[in-house]
């Protein structure tokens, strides 16, 4: 079938364009019932043009002001280089007079009386048209921050926060409102096929009343009515609750938390509990979360390109203190003052926009709209033949008698019945439901999985998952705990084993001096990213990353003060990134000396320095084999699993060039072991992905022997794979990568650049879906190269999160490989449905046609239809496709993306129970009444009756059937599946009601104990039926390489049951 699907339904994961989606929706054409409801979780391609447009305003505008910003600039230092006369400075009094009475100006009366002196508009402007003349004339941020009745050191203080938000505004986005339930009801009214059958119906009322009286002529149309209801209210509450679950998976992807100083403590808060006047912390990887001019930092570097679209980053500091809401972090850190927030910001107006644009349809949905929409234009040939056929022929049987020019209601009512049962094939026909199912199975797992601590932010990639054949995932905090200590150190040319619980003295030898602690705390204290801090209740904790919080532990250990020891001033700093694998700090100490520190990866530290320093706090020339010695010692540490890292500084002489920090001559302090143990479980989780044919690969900064010590604990290095170091990997030409790649379970020292050659080379070159981990802002490559990118939730910074299509909140590598295991039983919940749909509509297309053009009547009257749409549509999508993932998923190869979605196993199936269907149901619809032995005048509404019974239990049956595609046992985990259970319980319930209990409206007449026992039997005849096609061998294609490409077919056959 999908040879006969035009390539427009044919989507790529990621990189599609405006025009490929809009190609998609022209080729569905008008073959669709219902288009709210059918592209309800599609983009909104009109709204997306609109968020462009307003973009390209949005950079001109910024573009312009920044322009104007960087003359002023310029103009304000020319003018500051001559001095002012005194009178000069006199008449420039009046100026600033003018300004104050200009911020004030029509401010609220509550805001006056709360101490703020500048209205939230011209404050706004001030940032966003990079005004620095007004800023000066405010005296810079000192005398912005006075007049937002702010202190820079203290922050806002708590009991402001709301009257802050009422007069300036709380830092959210307007959104488009959620729908009501009701909304819903009418969306799903909106479809074309029912409309034509609540105007049939009523046409039918009018007629039947006329010939047949009050109440028997409005049977017919109220039947109809009442199905039409049903239909509706079941579409709706499915699809209202399937809203109600992306609106709190909404608001879990917004979650973001920020570093504030508020009443005096650095604390984390929510972005959306952000006010202006707030002390905002920013480092690496963060999201800018408002509108704020820069208080103080070190070599903050913004990436504007959200909103400016230009590549090169900014640098930021006093002379250039904008910030804008939106940007990113891209190296350094700084402090911020809020001054915009929320709807007054540029971004916040661009994501309003943004918001309304939705997200892009998955590759499976766009396909099973190609699906739909063939299988709707086959529908629509048969509905047309149908009725044509039934028209034709009672045209003739009328030539025939004669009674061609006489023409009664009743007549008209017929015909109008054909047309109704006509209209009501295309309900069936039309599979609106299978894109749909989709939307349904992917929002059931993302919730699943939301439990199991993954939040995905794109649907697609739940559904891409299901396919990945090579997981690239980091060491630290994946793999491993993350929560790491200090275990061993090297100091003076002796090692320690540390032990905090056991006090000082046995973290560090007695024989090291004074001078040598003082030096190694300065190193640990100063050089730092991160912040000891004291909370309300007295109580010590440390804000920063695990490598730095187990550093900082072990020098409070020691016995260090972290107020006391940065007495100093701090001149310099370059923080800590995966690429330099080092940071360093140039401090101006209390006595006077400037001195360099520096830490990280140990082995490129230990390149910078010649000197060390022994127990008595000498300097001493760091000699060849004590570098040997030194490297034994690091490479030790690392076969033990840890993690390490050198500490050394620098006194920097008179002749140095001013505040640059050098690259070499340092002295070696100490050598750092860490321990970060590996997590539980996650030697299972490899072992279940090779399992799978999912390749598993570690990437990591660390140290080659760090690295391969736990590669060889998880169970990912084994005989045979190589493990290389990313300078290594780096000389490597095209061909010898894609030769190398496949044996490559473990690379060290990479840096990020490293990480995106090696997620391209596998995905292009050996073409095979690659799911990659980041936490880093230089990782935001990589992941978006990826087929699948993974955040960390807990160490991964806001702008890798953003690049991210799932996030791991607890940064456990198990958690990954359930998210593949879910990928998987999507994509396999959506076949089951699909088989599932495909038999209803040959069968009830089939059987309608055949009888019209035989017996000139249908036997499944629009009524009837119309519950079996339902069963087969909505009912069957709930059923189906929210099956949740056994372990046998992860026991078979992934599904390769040049697959076929429906397999010729799938076929084998379909066309199997079929055949079994049409067969039992024709041979009833002929010569029913002979083989049931019924006579008498209601034996054809009998018959009719106990074939649409048959019918339905026929599709009950084969409901359970599609519970596996390949396996015998079909009852695995049924009755542990509640939704399941009560879906088919509450079929056969209300099939029940309907035969015995409505007939009336439904055109059925109660049945026999015997007839309801035959209708089962019949229906579950095709279990039995099932289990000998599944043992029909289904002939598969051959790999035509060795290697494994992780493109093998679905296995299938008796062997497997």
């Amino acid at each position: 079938m999908e040879k006969f699907i035009p390539p427009e339904f044919d989507l790529p994961n990621k990189g599609r364009s405006d025009e490929t989606l809009r190609k998609w929706r022209e080729a569905v054409g008008k073959i669709v019932k219902n288009r709210r409801r059918r592209f309800r979780y599609a983009a909104v391609l009109e709204k997306r043009s609109e968020a462009k447009e307003q973009m390209r305003r949005l950079r001109e505008n910024i573009r312009v002001c920044f322009v104007a910003f960087t003359a002023a600039l310029r103009f304000i230092d020319v003018a500051g280089q001559f001095k002012k006369l005194p009178s000069d400075r006199d008449s420039s009094e009046n100026p600033v007079e003018d300004a104050e009475e200009d911020f004030v100006n029509g401010l609220q009366e509550e805001a006056r009386l709360a101490g703020y002196h500048i209205h939230p508009d011209k404050l706004a402007s001030l940032v966003s048209s990079y005004d620095i003349k007004t800023l000066r004339k405010l005296k810079g941020v000192e005398g912005l921050a006075n007049k937002l009745n702010v202190s820079l050191d203290e922050g806002v203080k708590s009991n402001d926060v709301s009257i802050r938000q009422n007069i300036f505004g709380p830092n959210r986005f307007t959104e488009k409102p959620s729908k009501s339930f009701w909304m819903f009801v009418w969306e799903a009214l909106h479809d074309l096929t029912l409309i034509i059958l609540i105007v049939c119906a009523v046409v039918s009322i009018g007629v039947g009343l006329a010939t047949e009286g009050w109440p028997k002529g409005m049977y017919d149309g109220l039947g109809i009515i009442f199905s039409i209801f049903l239909v509706v209210m079941v579409t709706a509450v499915s699809d209202y609750k399937q809203s109600l679950q992306f609106k709190e998976l909404d608001k879990e992807k917004k979650k973001i938390f920020i570093q504030v100083i508020r009443d005096g403590i650095r604390q984390k808060i929510s972005i959306y509990d952000l006010v202006v006047g707030d002390i905002v912390h920013l480092s690496i990887g963060d999201l800018v979360p408002a509108d704020g001019i820069f208080i103080s930092g070190y070599n903050l570097l913004i990436d504007q390109s959200s909103l400016t679209g230009e590549s090169v980053p900014i640098n930021i500091y006093e002379k250039r203190p904008f910030l804008l809401s939106g940007t990113k972090v891209q190296d350094g850190s700084g402090k911020m003052l809020v001054t915009t927030v929320g709807m007054r910001t540029e971004w916040g107006k661009l994501m309003e926009t943004l918001s309304e644009g939705g997200e892009d349809e998955t590759p499976l949905q766009v396909k099973l709209n190609g699906v739909a929409t063939l299988i709707g234009k086959i529908g629509l040939v048969f509905a047309v033949l149908t009725f044509l056929v039934l028209a034709v022929r009672f045209l003739v049987e009328k030539g025939l008698a004669h009674e061609f020019t006489v023409w009664s209601s009743g007549d008209a009512l017929k015909l109008l019945n054909y047309f109704a049962t006509a209209v009501t094939i295309i309900v069936v026909a039309v599979p609106e439901g299978l894109p749909l199912a989709v939307t349904l199975s992917l929002a059931f797992a993302m919730k699943q999985l939301m439990k199991d601590k993954a939040l995905v932010r794109h649907l697609s990639a739940c559904e891409t998952m299901g396919s990945a054949t090579c997981i690239c995932t980091d060491k630290t905090g994946t793999l491993t705990t993350n929560h790491m200590v200090v275990s061993k150190t090297w100091i003076c040319g002796k090692l320690n084993e540390v032990d905090a619980s056991r006090g000082k003295d046995n973290i560090l030898d007695s024989d090291i001096s004074e001078d040598v602690l003082r030096v190694l705390l300065q190193g640990i204290f100063y050089n730092t990213g991160s912040e000891v801090v004291k909370n309300k209740d007295g109580k010590t904790s440390i804000l920063g990353t695990p490598t730095e919080t187990a550093i900082l532990e072990y020098g409070l250990h020691l016995g260090g003060d972290f107020d006391e020891q940065r007495q100093g001033k701090l001149l310099k700093v370059e923080p800590f990134n995966s690429e330099k694998k080092k940071m360093s700090v140039l401090v101006s100490l209390p006595d006077g000396k400037t001195r360099a520190f520096c830490k990280g990866a140990s082995e490129i530290i230990l390149r910078f320095c010649d000197k060390g320093i022994n127990a008595d706090g000498e300097i001493v020339p760091l000699t060849e084999e004590q570098v040997r010695n030194v490297t034994d010692v690091i490479n030790g540490m690392a076969n033990e699993s840890l993690r390490t890292l050198c500490v050394a500084f620098k006194d920097i002489d008179d002749g140095f060039p001013e505040n640059s920090i050098p690259e070499s001559g340092y002295t070696l302090i100490a050598v750092v072991g860490i321990k970060d143990p590996v997590r539980p479980g996650v030697k299972e989780a490899v072992k279940t992905c090779l399992a799978a044919g999912i390749t598993v690969r570690m990437i990591t900064g660390d140290n080659i022997n760090t690295a391969k010590a736990i590669a060889k604990e998880c169970g990912i290095l084994n005989d045979g794979d190589i493990a290389v170091e990313g300078p290594d990997f780096r000389l490597m030409t095209p061909y010898e990568m894609s030769q190398a790649i496949p044996k490559i379970k473990v690379m060290a020292r990479s840096s990020p650049t490293d990480k995106h050659v090696l997620v391209k080379t596998s995905r292009n070159v050996l073409k095979e879906v690659v799911a990659v981990t980041g936490d880093g802002t230089n990782d935001a490559p990589a992941l978006h190269e990826a087929d699948i990118g993974f955040a960390m939730g807990i160490a991964g910074t806001e702008v890798a999160k953003e690049s991210a299509d799932v996030i791991v909140l607890d940064d456990n590598f198990s958690t990954i490989v359930n998210v593949a295991k879910w990928g998987r039983s999507v994509y396999i919940n959506i076949q089951k449905f699909v088989q599932f749909q495909l038999t209803v509509n040959i069968v009830a297309l089939m059987i309608n046609f055949i009888s019209a053009c035989i017996s000139g009547s249908a036997p499944l009257t629009a009524v009837q239809l119309l519950w079996v749409n339902l069963i087969m549509d909505t009912l069957g999508a709930l059923a189906l496709a929210t099956e949740p993932p056994h372990d046998g998923l992860m026991k078979r190869p992934p599904v390769g993306r040049t697959e076929n979605f429906i397999t010729r196993t799938m076929w084998r199936n379909i066309i199997g129970q079929s055949i079994y269907q049409l067969s039992v149901l024709l041979v009833l619809n002929f010569v029913g009444e002979q083989i049931l032995g019924l006579n008498g005048s209601d034996a054809t509404e009998v018959v009719n009756t106990f074939i649409f019974n048959t019918f339905v239990f026929c599709q009950v049956f084969n409901e359970i059937n599609s519970r596996d595609i390949e396996k015998i046992n079909i009852f695995r985990g049924m009755f542990g599946n509640w939704i399941f259970s009560g879906i088919i319980a509450s079929t056969v319930v209300f099939q029940v009601i309907i035969v015995e209990f409505l007939g009336t409206f439904a055109s059925t007449v109660p049945l026999s104990w015997e007839l309801w026992l035959y209708s089962v039997l019949l229906g579950a005849v095709s279990m039995p039926i099932a289990v000998v096609l599944k043992c029909i061998p289904v002939n598969k294609k051959t790999a035509t390489s060795t290697q494994h490409d992780g493109y093998d077919p679905l296995p299938s056959g008796p062997e497997l049951a």
